[in-house]
């Protein structure tokens, strides 16, 4: 789960693989995505980078040390309804879970592979927010 303005994210769950937005000034629910139909979810952890150039979007970071994926998704808030704001979300893939790659494209896995964490915790820190902690349990 994380936090933004107005909105609590609510990011799958075990046997569950989709996305809500809460939006807690009205008390509603709102469809964001589903995780990709490949990726199970079990003892993973979802993270907000900070960032202060871009107020209208927010970068997430979901890590899972047992089924072993880490993916990214661009949010623009579900809530906003302005069309150029839609149409920028979906040719951008905004709001939709990809693998998160490194400079050569290769998707970035926490953990060997013959290694199952029954659940992984990660947090945002340092000076500038530009360190992150995974820790494997």
């Amino acid at each position: 789960m994380c936090v933004t303005q107005h909105e609590l994210l609510i990011c799958g769950g075990i046997r569950n693989r989709d996305c809500y937005s809460y939006h807690i000034l009205t008390n509603e629910y709102k469809f964001i995505c589903s995780y990709p139909s490949n990726i199970k979810l079990f003892g993973y952890c979802v993270v907000k980078l900070i960032d202060n150039k871009n107020s209208n979007e927010i970068t997430l970071l979901s890590f899972d040390g047992f089924f072993k994926h880490t993916l990214i998704m661009k949010y623009v808030s579900a809530w906003d309804n302005d069309n150029e704001i839609n149409k920028s979300k979906k040719s951008n893939n905004y709001n939709e879970w990809i693998h998160f790659t490194d400079n050569h494209n290769y998707p970035i896995q926490i953990g060997r592979d013959k290694d199952k964490y029954e659940g992984v915790r990660a947090m945002i820190g340092g000076s500038d927010n530009n360190l992150i902690l995974v820790c494997l349990i």
